[in-house]
């Protein structure tokens, strides 16, 4: 599976461009600021229906627009899908797949799936619970259905239970019960599937950060739970009253966690700059690896801005990782057109590189071999 092209009309600083891509790698180098990242952005809306930067659509239209389109077109095992994406201020966000509207956003993910690793990867380690959550949530739900649609359910009924206890009334008790009897089974669901997750991707993860870090040191992730004490409902029973006092649920897999740790200490206070940022990319290969045993066929990885985060010894192994065939599409972006060169004519990939400037797309290369002018 690969993206062949993609069309962008007022998307973040793009008027009007269409690029078609290789599907080995994709290159785009310019100076900071100039827009390489959107593109990016741009495959990963069309992946999984937002951006990955933030949860606002209105972000990503044009200064001065009132809207943006993406059109993409994907390729697997000789078919292709259309996809077309459209949002206008103030109204629904649509989105089709071969002229059919999709009713619910949801049904959409995990049919192109999609790995991003970027700087602002930095809060897996640095921020709180909710990120890894998060994280283990994007995973999921791009190769298991059942878990997203467990996790929405679990999700309507742990905020009117919130609400309830903010509000209070007459028929707390019973409400409360009732939120608790349709939490119990969700909650199962995500932790079973989120407990499967981690037994499966802690080795790759290991394997990984070997191999980038020289193994350099010990790391170890462990995923924390409150199902993993047993019933949940019971948890739910004992914890009522101290929830009445808080005025929220204190229980339940929305307080999950990983726990991240290097050489027996946690990563997120004793790593150096250098750890976490190995920590990061090694995790984010292992969640590639998981997809693709999942799905059966690799998911685009999209690598933003990864070369000025890490000395040359670490992105050569990381990029010789990528290249190794395993890792199908893969999207880079860089500030430097030497370096980048020199990196892909080393591995011996198909890519297809862009030079960005301030106007737009402004030259095409393809393995360096010729130039073409890009449409802008």
């Amino acid at each position: 599976m690969h993206l062949a092209r993609i069309e962008l009309t007022n998307f973040k600083n793009y008027e009007e461009v269409a690029l078609d891509f290789s599907p080995g790698f994709n290159c785009f180098v310019g100076n900071n600021g100039v827009g390489k990242t959107n593109i990016l952005d741009a495959v990963h809306y069309l992946s999984l229906t937002k951006s990955f930067f933030n949860n606002s659509d209105n972000l990503s239209i044009r200064h001065g627009e009132d809207y943006f389109i993406l059109k993409g077109l994907f390729e697997r095992d000789g078919e292709s899908d259309e996809l077309f994406c459209a949002f206008q201020k103030q109204k629904q966000k649509v989105f089709r797949l071969n002229g059919k509207e999709y009713q619910r956003m949801s049904d959409h993910v995990g049919r192109y799936p999609v790995v991003m690793l970027s700087p602002a990867d930095s809060t897996l380690i640095t921020g709180g619970s909710e990120e890894r959550r998060r994280f283990l949530n994007k995973i999921i739900s791009q190769y298991d259905p059942a878990y997203l649609e467990a996790h929405m359910r679990y999700n309507k009924a742990l905020t009117q239970r919130n609400s309830v206890l903010r509000d209070g009334g007459p028929d707390a008790g019973s409400m409360i019960e009732i939120y608790d009897e349709q939490m119990a089974p969700e909650a199962l669901v995500i932790y079973e599937a989120r407990r499967k997750l981690a037994e499966e991707l802690v080795p790759l993860f290991s394997s990984y950060y070997a191999k980038i870090s020289g193994s350099a040191e010990q790391v170890e992730i462990k995923y924390r739970s409150h199902l993993g004490n047993g019933d949940y409902l019971l948890q739910l029973s004992d914890a009522r009253g101290r929830d009445h006092a808080m005025q929220y649920t204190t229980a339940g897999i929305h307080r999950d966690d990983l726990l991240f740790s290097i050489d027996g200490h946690p990563a997120k206070t004793t790593a150096s700059q250098g750890q976490q940022k190995s920590f990061i990319v090694a995790l984010k290969l292992a969640k590639f690896r998981l997809i693709s045993r999942m799905n059966g066929f690799a998911p685009a990885l999209l690598l933003d801005d990864i070369f000025d985060k890490f000395d040359h010894s670490r992105v050569e192994e990381i990029i010789s990782l990528v290249g190794s065939g395993e890792f199908g599409q893969v999207f880079i972006t860089d500030t430097q057109q030497d370096r980048i060169h020199r990196i892909l004519d080393n591995t011996g990939v198909d890519f297809r590189l862009y030079l960005i400037g301030r106007s737009g797309i402004e030259e095409e290369i393809s393995n360096g071999a010729g130039y073409n002018h890009a449409q802008e």
